[in-house]
Protein backbone atom coordinates (compact mmCIF):
# COMPACT_ATOMS: atom_id res chain seq x y z
CA UNK A 1 0.00 0.00 0.00
CA UNK A 2 1.42 3.75 -0.86
CA UNK A 3 0.51 6.40 1.47
CA UNK A 4 0.59 4.52 4.43
CA UNK A 5 2.21 5.59 7.89
CA UNK A 6 2.86 2.89 10.22
CA UNK A 7 2.91 4.40 14.05
CA UNK A 8 5.70 2.06 15.26
CA UNK A 9 6.83 1.34 18.73
CA UNK A 10 10.66 0.88 18.81
CA UNK A 11 10.86 -0.47 22.37
CA UNK A 12 13.66 1.16 24.79
CA UNK A 13 16.56 -0.14 23.51
CA UNK A 14 18.36 -2.02 20.27
CA UNK A 15 16.52 -5.10 19.56
CA UNK A 16 13.21 -4.97 21.43
CA UNK A 17 11.84 -3.56 18.39
CA UNK A 18 8.55 -6.32 17.48
CA UNK A 19 9.11 -8.64 14.63
CA UNK A 20 5.67 -6.74 12.87
CA UNK A 21 7.68 -3.31 13.71
CA UNK A 22 10.78 -4.77 12.23
CA UNK A 23 9.19 -5.64 8.89
CA UNK A 24 7.31 -2.54 8.39
CA UNK A 25 10.78 -0.68 9.35
CA UNK A 26 12.49 -3.12 6.78
CA UNK A 27 10.31 -2.28 3.76
CA UNK A 28 9.38 1.85 4.30
CA UNK A 29 10.74 4.59 2.39
CA UNK A 30 10.75 7.33 5.08
CA UNK A 31 11.29 7.04 8.81
CA UNK A 32 10.29 10.00 10.90
CA UNK A 33 11.90 9.53 14.21
CA UNK A 34 12.33 10.45 17.95
CA UNK A 35 14.80 11.28 20.41
CA UNK A 36 14.97 7.81 21.84
CA UNK A 37 15.57 5.32 19.05
CA UNK A 38 18.38 3.56 19.33
CA UNK A 39 21.02 3.96 16.07
CA UNK A 40 20.65 0.04 15.74
CA UNK A 41 17.16 0.00 15.50
CA UNK A 42 17.38 2.75 13.01
CA UNK A 43 19.87 0.46 10.74
CA UNK A 44 16.84 -1.84 10.03
CA UNK A 45 15.31 0.64 7.55
CA UNK A 46 16.57 0.51 3.81
CA UNK A 47 19.55 2.28 2.90
CA UNK A 48 17.54 4.35 0.40
CA UNK A 49 14.79 5.47 3.24
CA UNK A 50 15.03 8.91 4.06
CA UNK A 51 15.32 9.34 7.89
CA UNK A 52 13.90 12.73 9.28
CA UNK A 53 14.89 13.12 13.01
CA UNK A 54 12.14 14.99 14.82
CA UNK A 55 12.59 13.96 18.17
CA UNK A 56 10.84 15.44 21.06
CA UNK A 57 12.84 15.60 24.95
CA UNK A 58 12.21 17.48 28.39
CA UNK A 59 14.73 20.12 28.82
CA UNK A 60 15.64 20.55 25.31
CA UNK A 61 14.75 21.94 21.98
CA UNK A 62 12.22 19.64 20.07
CA UNK A 63 10.00 19.72 17.34
CA UNK A 64 7.12 20.86 17.42
CA UNK A 65 4.03 18.28 18.02
CA UNK A 66 1.84 20.25 14.66
CA UNK A 67 5.27 20.23 12.40
CA UNK A 68 5.40 16.53 13.51
CA UNK A 69 2.03 15.99 12.17
CA UNK A 70 2.36 17.69 9.26
CA UNK A 71 5.60 16.28 7.84
CA UNK A 72 4.07 12.70 7.94
CA UNK A 73 0.54 13.45 6.49
CA UNK A 74 2.81 15.45 3.81
CA UNK A 75 4.89 12.41 2.99
CA UNK A 76 1.69 10.03 3.12
CA UNK A 77 0.16 12.58 0.25
CA UNK A 78 2.95 12.12 -1.69
CA UNK A 79 2.98 8.19 -1.62
CA UNK A 80 5.31 7.08 0.62
CA UNK A 81 5.48 4.14 3.43
CA UNK A 82 6.10 5.91 6.12
CA UNK A 83 7.29 4.44 10.06
CA UNK A 84 6.70 6.76 12.76
CA UNK A 85 9.40 5.32 15.11
CA UNK A 86 8.87 6.01 18.48
CA UNK A 87 11.13 4.56 21.87
CA UNK A 88 9.30 2.39 24.05
CA UNK A 89 5.00 2.08 23.08
CA UNK A 90 3.95 5.14 21.40
CA UNK A 91 0.40 4.55 23.40
CA UNK A 92 2.00 4.69 26.58
CA UNK A 93 2.95 8.35 27.45
CA UNK A 94 4.16 9.11 23.89
CA UNK A 95 1.21 11.00 22.25
CA UNK A 96 0.84 8.48 19.84
CA UNK A 97 -2.79 8.67 20.51
CA UNK A 98 -2.72 12.53 19.35
CA UNK A 99 -0.95 11.31 16.15
CA UNK A 100 -3.21 8.48 14.97
CA UNK A 101 -6.32 10.82 15.90
CA UNK A 102 -4.71 13.71 13.51
CA UNK A 103 -3.91 11.03 10.46
CA UNK A 104 -6.99 9.65 11.09
CA UNK A 105 -9.15 12.98 10.70
CA UNK A 106 -6.31 13.65 7.67
CA UNK A 107 -7.89 10.48 5.97
CA UNK A 108 -4.57 9.24 5.92
CA UNK A 109 -4.51 5.44 5.94
CA UNK A 110 -2.55 4.49 9.22
CA UNK A 111 -1.91 1.90 11.36
CA UNK A 112 -0.34 1.40 14.90
CA UNK A 113 2.65 -1.57 15.77
CA UNK A 114 2.44 -1.60 19.42
CA UNK A 115 5.70 -1.85 21.33
CA UNK A 116 8.00 -2.83 24.38
CA UNK A 117 7.60 -0.60 27.18
CA UNK A 118 10.18 1.13 28.83
CA UNK A 119 8.12 0.78 31.93
CA UNK A 120 8.68 -3.03 31.94
CA UNK A 121 11.61 -3.66 30.00
CA UNK A 122 14.18 -1.47 31.43
CA UNK A 123 14.08 -2.23 34.85
CA UNK A 124 14.10 -6.03 34.04
CA UNK A 125 17.25 -5.15 31.87
CA UNK A 126 18.80 -4.84 35.43
CA UNK A 127 17.17 -7.33 36.86
CA UNK A 128 14.33 -6.06 38.32
CA UNK A 129 10.72 -7.73 37.28
CA UNK A 130 7.66 -5.39 38.36
CA UNK A 131 6.19 -8.42 39.77
CA UNK A 132 7.21 -11.64 41.82
CA UNK A 133 5.27 -13.91 43.83
CA UNK A 134 5.50 -13.23 47.65
CA UNK A 135 6.04 -9.77 46.67
CA UNK A 136 3.92 -7.94 44.37
CA UNK A 137 0.71 -9.32 42.40
CA UNK A 138 0.43 -5.95 40.38
CA UNK A 139 2.06 -2.85 39.30
CA UNK A 140 0.97 0.87 38.63
CA UNK A 141 2.76 3.10 36.09
CA UNK A 142 2.18 6.83 36.09
CA UNK A 143 4.00 9.83 34.69
CA UNK A 144 5.79 12.85 36.94
CA UNK A 145 4.97 14.95 34.20
CA UNK A 146 2.88 17.39 34.12
CA UNK A 147 1.96 19.98 30.57
CA UNK A 148 2.65 22.84 32.82
CA UNK A 149 5.63 21.64 34.43
CA UNK A 150 6.41 22.75 38.26
CA UNK A 151 5.08 20.83 41.18
CA UNK A 152 3.60 16.27 40.91
CA UNK A 153 0.57 15.38 39.30
CA UNK A 154 -2.49 15.42 42.02
CA UNK A 155 -3.11 11.61 41.99
CA UNK A 156 0.29 11.47 43.75
CA UNK A 157 -1.29 11.95 47.20
CA UNK A 158 -2.83 8.64 46.63
CA UNK A 159 -0.24 6.36 45.59
CA UNK A 160 0.93 5.63 48.94
CA UNK A 161 -1.59 2.92 49.18
CA UNK A 162 -1.47 1.25 46.11
CA UNK A 163 -0.51 -1.90 46.30
CA UNK A 164 2.26 -3.69 43.96
CA UNK A 165 5.12 -2.05 42.25
CA UNK A 166 4.92 1.76 41.33
CA UNK A 167 6.81 2.80 38.20
CA UNK A 168 7.46 6.26 37.43
CA UNK A 169 7.94 7.92 33.87
CA UNK A 170 9.72 10.76 33.06
CA UNK A 171 9.93 11.78 37.11
CA UNK A 172 13.90 11.41 37.51
CA UNK A 173 14.02 15.65 38.13
CA UNK A 174 11.28 15.64 40.50
CA UNK A 175 12.78 12.56 42.70
CA UNK A 176 12.81 14.08 46.24
CA UNK A 177 9.42 15.15 45.52
CA UNK A 178 8.29 12.03 44.89
CA UNK A 179 9.91 10.24 47.32
CA UNK A 180 8.62 12.91 50.28
CA UNK A 181 5.24 12.58 48.93
CA UNK A 182 5.31 9.06 49.22
CA UNK A 183 6.61 8.85 52.66
CA UNK A 184 4.18 11.85 53.93
CA UNK A 185 1.30 10.28 52.52
CA UNK A 186 2.23 7.09 54.43
CA UNK A 187 5.15 4.82 52.32
CA UNK A 188 7.68 3.48 54.81
CA UNK A 189 11.07 5.12 54.40
CA UNK A 190 12.81 2.07 53.86
CA UNK A 191 10.83 1.08 51.28
CA UNK A 192 13.12 -0.43 48.39
CA UNK A 193 13.69 1.84 45.42
CA UNK A 194 15.64 1.70 42.27
CA UNK A 195 16.44 4.68 39.38
CA UNK A 196 17.57 3.09 36.00
CA UNK A 197 18.77 4.80 33.44
CA UNK A 198 17.46 4.17 29.64
CA UNK A 199 19.91 6.33 27.75
CA UNK A 200 23.50 5.45 25.87
CA UNK A 201 24.44 4.25 29.37
CA UNK A 202 22.53 1.91 31.62
CA UNK A 203 22.95 2.60 34.81
CA UNK A 204 21.25 1.36 37.98
CA UNK A 205 21.61 2.62 41.82
CA UNK A 206 18.87 0.43 44.40
CA UNK A 207 17.84 2.39 47.72
CA UNK A 208 15.09 3.20 49.66
CA UNK A 209 12.74 6.13 49.63
CA UNK A 210 14.67 7.67 52.51
CA UNK A 211 17.78 7.84 50.63
CA UNK A 212 17.25 7.30 46.51
CA UNK A 213 17.34 10.65 45.84
CA UNK A 214 21.23 11.39 47.02
CA UNK A 215 22.05 7.73 45.87
CA UNK A 216 20.60 8.67 42.41
CA UNK A 217 22.25 12.49 42.24
CA UNK A 218 23.63 12.71 38.90
CA UNK A 219 21.49 10.48 36.75
CA UNK A 220 20.66 12.00 33.95
CA UNK A 221 17.36 11.31 31.92
CA UNK A 222 15.31 9.22 30.53
CA UNK A 223 15.09 7.09 33.48
CA UNK A 224 12.65 4.83 35.04
CA UNK A 225 11.74 4.74 39.22
CA UNK A 226 10.85 2.02 40.32
CA UNK A 227 9.48 1.81 44.43
CA UNK A 228 8.23 -1.23 45.68
CA UNK A 229 9.75 -4.71 47.37
CA UNK A 230 10.41 -5.59 44.13
CA UNK A 231 13.19 -2.98 43.48
CA UNK A 232 15.37 -4.60 45.80
CA UNK A 233 16.12 -7.98 43.12
CA UNK A 234 18.20 -8.26 40.71
CA UNK A 235 17.53 -11.65 38.53
CA UNK A 236 20.25 -10.42 35.75
CA UNK A 237 21.86 -13.98 34.99
CA UNK A 238 25.72 -13.59 35.87
CA UNK A 239 26.50 -16.42 33.35
CA UNK A 240 25.93 -15.47 30.05
CA UNK A 241 29.07 -15.19 28.29
CA UNK A 242 29.24 -11.44 27.94
CA UNK A 243 27.30 -10.52 31.07
CA UNK A 244 27.87 -7.20 32.36
CA UNK A 245 29.84 -6.12 28.89
CA UNK A 246 29.74 -2.84 27.20
CA UNK A 247 30.78 -2.83 23.52
CA UNK A 248 31.00 0.47 21.64
CA UNK A 249 30.46 0.10 18.09
CA UNK A 250 31.64 2.25 15.09
CA UNK A 251 30.74 0.85 11.80
CA UNK A 252 27.68 1.48 9.41
CA UNK A 253 24.00 1.34 10.97
CA UNK A 254 23.65 -1.74 9.36
CA UNK A 255 26.85 -3.37 10.79
CA UNK A 256 26.14 -1.74 14.32
CA UNK A 257 22.92 -3.52 14.27
CA UNK A 258 24.15 -6.70 13.44
CA UNK A 259 26.74 -6.59 16.06
CA UNK A 260 24.65 -5.49 18.68
CA UNK A 261 22.11 -8.51 18.02
CA UNK A 262 25.15 -10.78 18.37
CA UNK A 263 26.74 -9.73 21.72
CA UNK A 264 22.92 -9.35 22.86
CA UNK A 265 22.90 -12.72 22.35
CA UNK A 266 25.60 -13.59 24.75
CA UNK A 267 24.34 -11.28 27.05
CA UNK A 268 26.32 -7.81 26.39
CA UNK A 269 25.02 -4.82 25.30
CA UNK A 270 26.22 -3.18 22.29
CA UNK A 271 26.00 1.11 21.86
CA UNK A 272 26.64 3.09 18.88
CA UNK A 273 29.89 5.33 19.66
CA UNK A 274 30.28 6.53 16.14
CA UNK A 275 28.13 5.82 12.93
CA UNK A 276 30.04 5.62 9.40
CA UNK A 277 27.67 6.46 6.47
CA UNK A 278 28.17 4.73 3.01
CA UNK A 279 28.49 7.17 -0.17
CA UNK A 280 27.72 5.75 -3.30
CA UNK A 281 30.57 7.11 -5.59
CA UNK A 282 29.80 8.74 -9.28
CA UNK A 283 30.07 6.31 -12.72
CA UNK A 284 30.19 3.19 -10.71
CA UNK A 285 28.43 1.03 -13.50
CA UNK A 286 27.28 -2.15 -12.71
CA UNK A 287 28.46 -4.95 -14.48
CA UNK A 288 26.29 -6.32 -17.12
CA UNK A 289 25.74 -9.94 -19.22
CA UNK A 290 28.68 -11.11 -20.65
CA UNK A 291 30.91 -10.24 -17.32
CA UNK A 292 32.65 -13.33 -16.78
CA UNK A 293 33.08 -13.27 -12.64
CA UNK A 294 31.21 -10.72 -10.49
CA UNK A 295 33.17 -10.13 -6.88
CA UNK A 296 31.67 -8.40 -4.12
CA UNK A 297 33.88 -7.56 -1.22
CA UNK A 298 31.19 -6.97 1.66
CA UNK A 299 27.93 -7.01 2.33
CA UNK A 300 27.49 -3.22 1.77
CA UNK A 301 28.68 -3.65 -2.00
CA UNK A 302 25.71 -6.24 -2.49
CA UNK A 303 23.51 -3.90 -0.91
CA UNK A 304 24.36 -0.96 -2.85
CA UNK A 305 24.64 -3.09 -6.37
CA UNK A 306 21.25 -4.31 -6.33
CA UNK A 307 19.62 -0.88 -5.02
CA UNK A 308 21.47 0.80 -8.53
CA UNK A 309 20.12 -2.49 -10.47
CA UNK A 310 16.97 -2.03 -9.41
CA UNK A 311 16.64 1.88 -9.87
CA UNK A 312 17.78 1.24 -13.64
CA UNK A 313 14.50 -0.90 -13.80
CA UNK A 314 16.38 -4.21 -13.35
CA UNK A 315 16.50 -7.17 -11.94
CA UNK A 316 18.83 -10.52 -10.70
CA UNK A 317 18.00 -11.75 -14.52
CA UNK A 318 20.62 -9.16 -16.08
CA UNK A 319 23.65 -11.44 -13.84
CA UNK A 320 22.34 -14.43 -16.39
CA UNK A 321 25.36 -16.54 -16.93
CA UNK A 322 27.76 -14.49 -14.97
CA UNK A 323 29.41 -16.65 -11.82
CA UNK A 324 28.98 -14.77 -8.64
CA UNK A 325 32.10 -14.56 -6.12
CA UNK A 326 32.07 -13.57 -2.67
CA UNK A 327 35.22 -12.24 0.12
CA UNK A 328 33.53 -14.32 2.82
CA UNK A 329 29.98 -16.12 4.32
CA UNK A 330 28.78 -12.76 5.69
CA UNK A 331 28.78 -11.06 1.55
CA UNK A 332 27.32 -14.39 0.74
CA UNK A 333 24.63 -14.15 2.95
CA UNK A 334 23.72 -10.51 1.95
CA UNK A 335 23.74 -12.48 -2.08
CA UNK A 336 21.62 -14.95 -0.48
CA UNK A 337 18.74 -12.68 0.23
CA UNK A 338 18.85 -11.62 -3.36
CA UNK A 339 17.93 -15.42 -3.97
CA UNK A 340 21.47 -15.73 -5.57
CA UNK A 341 23.81 -18.37 -4.53
CA UNK A 342 27.83 -17.58 -4.61
CA UNK A 343 29.63 -19.62 -6.71
CA UNK A 344 33.53 -18.82 -5.26
CA UNK A 345 33.62 -18.26 -2.04
CA UNK A 346 37.10 -18.58 0.31
CA UNK A 347 37.39 -21.02 3.12
CA UNK A 348 39.98 -17.85 5.21
CA UNK A 349 37.89 -15.05 4.53
CA UNK A 350 40.28 -12.55 3.06
CA UNK A 351 40.98 -10.83 0.26
CA UNK A 352 44.18 -12.46 -0.24
CA UNK A 353 42.13 -15.63 0.00
CA UNK A 354 39.95 -14.51 -2.28
CA UNK A 355 42.85 -13.70 -4.71
CA UNK A 356 44.33 -17.25 -4.75
CA UNK A 357 40.54 -18.71 -5.20
CA UNK A 358 39.66 -16.57 -8.38
CA UNK A 359 43.36 -17.32 -9.82
CA UNK A 360 42.32 -20.83 -9.43
CA UNK A 361 39.18 -21.07 -10.41
CA UNK A 362 38.94 -18.34 -13.52
CA UNK A 363 39.98 -19.13 -17.13
CA UNK A 364 43.18 -17.38 -18.64
CA UNK A 365 41.75 -13.79 -19.42
CA UNK A 366 38.33 -13.91 -18.38
CA UNK A 367 36.16 -10.55 -17.81
CA UNK A 368 36.14 -9.90 -13.71
CA UNK A 369 34.24 -7.33 -12.60
CA UNK A 370 35.67 -6.03 -9.00
CA UNK A 371 32.75 -4.19 -6.78
CA UNK A 372 34.39 -2.59 -3.88
CA UNK A 373 34.80 0.13 -1.70
CA UNK A 374 36.40 3.41 -2.96
CA UNK A 375 38.47 3.50 0.49
CA UNK A 376 40.25 -0.19 -0.09
CA UNK A 377 43.35 -0.82 -2.10
CA UNK A 378 43.78 -1.73 -5.12
CA UNK A 379 46.25 -4.71 -4.42
CA UNK A 380 43.11 -7.30 -5.51
CA UNK A 381 42.50 -5.94 -8.88
CA UNK A 382 46.35 -5.14 -9.51
CA UNK A 383 46.70 -9.32 -8.50
CA UNK A 384 43.78 -10.35 -10.71
CA UNK A 385 45.02 -7.85 -13.79
CA UNK A 386 48.28 -10.30 -14.55
CA UNK A 387 45.68 -13.11 -15.12
CA UNK A 388 42.37 -11.48 -16.26
CA UNK A 389 40.81 -8.93 -18.20
CA UNK A 390 39.85 -6.69 -14.82
CA UNK A 391 37.38 -4.08 -14.23
CA UNK A 392 37.98 -2.57 -11.05
CA UNK A 393 34.66 -0.39 -10.15
CA UNK A 394 35.32 1.74 -6.71
CA UNK A 395 31.70 1.87 -6.18
CA UNK A 396 31.59 3.43 -2.65
CA UNK A 397 33.27 5.22 -0.11
CA UNK A 398 32.44 5.74 3.73
CA UNK A 399 31.65 9.17 5.41
CA UNK A 400 31.46 10.14 9.51
CA UNK A 401 27.58 10.66 10.26
CA UNK A 402 26.17 12.99 12.39
CA UNK A 403 25.95 10.06 15.16
CA UNK A 404 28.28 10.17 18.47
CA UNK A 405 28.14 8.83 21.93
CA UNK A 406 28.16 11.09 24.80
CA UNK A 407 31.96 11.09 26.23
CA UNK A 408 29.85 9.10 29.34
CA UNK A 409 29.01 6.13 27.18
CA UNK A 410 32.30 6.06 25.71
CA UNK A 411 34.89 6.28 28.82
CA UNK A 412 32.35 3.35 30.38
CA UNK A 413 33.06 1.20 27.45
CA UNK A 414 34.63 -2.22 27.62
CA UNK A 415 35.31 -3.15 24.27
CA UNK A 416 35.71 -0.76 21.10
CA UNK A 417 34.55 -2.86 17.99
CA UNK A 418 36.13 -1.23 14.29
CA UNK A 419 34.26 -2.82 10.89
CA UNK A 420 36.88 -1.70 8.65
CA UNK A 421 40.41 0.47 8.62
CA UNK A 422 38.73 2.77 7.00
CA UNK A 423 36.20 3.63 9.56
CA UNK A 424 38.11 2.61 11.97
CA UNK A 425 40.71 5.62 11.06
CA UNK A 426 36.89 7.98 11.36
CA UNK A 427 36.11 6.51 14.66
CA UNK A 428 39.05 7.42 15.95
CA UNK A 429 39.37 10.95 14.80
CA UNK A 430 35.90 11.45 16.08
CA UNK A 431 36.01 10.12 19.70
CA UNK A 432 39.10 11.04 20.41
CA UNK A 433 41.28 9.35 23.25
CA UNK A 434 39.44 5.97 24.44
CA UNK A 435 40.05 4.57 27.55
CA UNK A 436 42.86 2.27 27.78
CA UNK A 437 41.51 -0.28 29.76
CA UNK A 438 38.87 -1.11 26.94
CA UNK A 439 39.93 -3.89 24.27
CA UNK A 440 39.88 -3.26 20.74
CA UNK A 441 38.11 -5.82 18.41
CA UNK A 442 38.97 -5.93 14.98
CA UNK A 443 36.75 -7.57 12.49
CA UNK A 444 39.79 -8.54 10.21
CA UNK A 445 43.88 -8.29 9.71
CA UNK A 446 44.41 -5.11 8.39
CA UNK A 447 41.56 -3.25 10.36
CA UNK A 448 43.81 -4.79 13.16
CA UNK A 449 47.01 -3.19 11.76
CA UNK A 450 44.89 0.23 11.41
CA UNK A 451 44.66 0.06 15.06
CA UNK A 452 48.81 -0.67 15.51
CA UNK A 453 49.98 1.80 18.25
CA UNK A 454 47.01 2.34 20.60
CA UNK A 455 48.17 1.24 24.07
CA UNK A 456 45.29 -0.95 24.29
CA UNK A 457 44.94 -4.40 24.01
CA UNK A 458 43.83 -5.34 20.45
CA UNK A 459 42.43 -8.66 18.91
CA UNK A 460 41.03 -9.94 15.41
CA UNK A 461 37.98 -11.60 15.22
CA UNK A 462 39.04 -15.21 13.43
CA UNK A 463 36.71 -14.32 10.54
CA UNK A 464 34.84 -11.29 9.35
CA UNK A 465 31.62 -11.42 10.47
CA UNK A 466 29.55 -10.34 13.40
CA UNK A 467 29.05 -13.72 15.24
CA UNK A 468 32.96 -13.98 15.03
CA UNK A 469 33.39 -10.60 16.56
CA UNK A 470 31.07 -11.32 19.74
CA UNK A 471 32.76 -14.79 20.59
CA UNK A 472 36.18 -12.84 20.70
CA UNK A 473 34.88 -10.97 22.82
CA UNK A 474 33.61 -13.28 25.10
CA UNK A 475 36.88 -15.24 25.10
CA UNK A 476 38.80 -11.65 26.23
CA UNK A 477 36.00 -11.10 28.65
CA UNK A 478 36.55 -14.93 30.05
CA UNK A 479 39.68 -14.01 30.75
CA UNK A 480 39.48 -10.31 32.34
CA UNK A 481 40.66 -11.15 35.94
Amino acid sequence: MKGLVSLVGAGPAAGLITLRGAERLGECEAVVYDDLVAPETLGLAPERAELIYMGKRAGRTSSDQVDIINKLIELARAGRRVVRLKGGDPYIFGRGGEEMLALAEAGVPCEEIPGVTSASAVPALCGIPLTHRGLSRGFTVVTAHTAGGGGLPDYFDSLASVPGTLVVLMGLGKLGQIAGRLIETGRAPGTPCAVVSEGEIRRCVRGTLSDIAVKAAGFAPPAVIVIGECAALDLRAPTMPLAGARAALTGTARMNAKLAREISRLGGEGFTAFEAVLRPLPGADEAGPGSGCLVFTSAAGVELYFERLTAKGLDARALAGLRLACVGRATAAALATRSLRADLVPAEQTTDALGELLLRSLEPGESVCLYRSGLGGAGLARKLAEKFDVRDVRAYSAAPGERRAEREAVEGADFFVFTSAATARMALDALGKIPEKAALIAIGGPTAQALAGLPNRIAAAREPSAAAVAEKMAELWAGRG
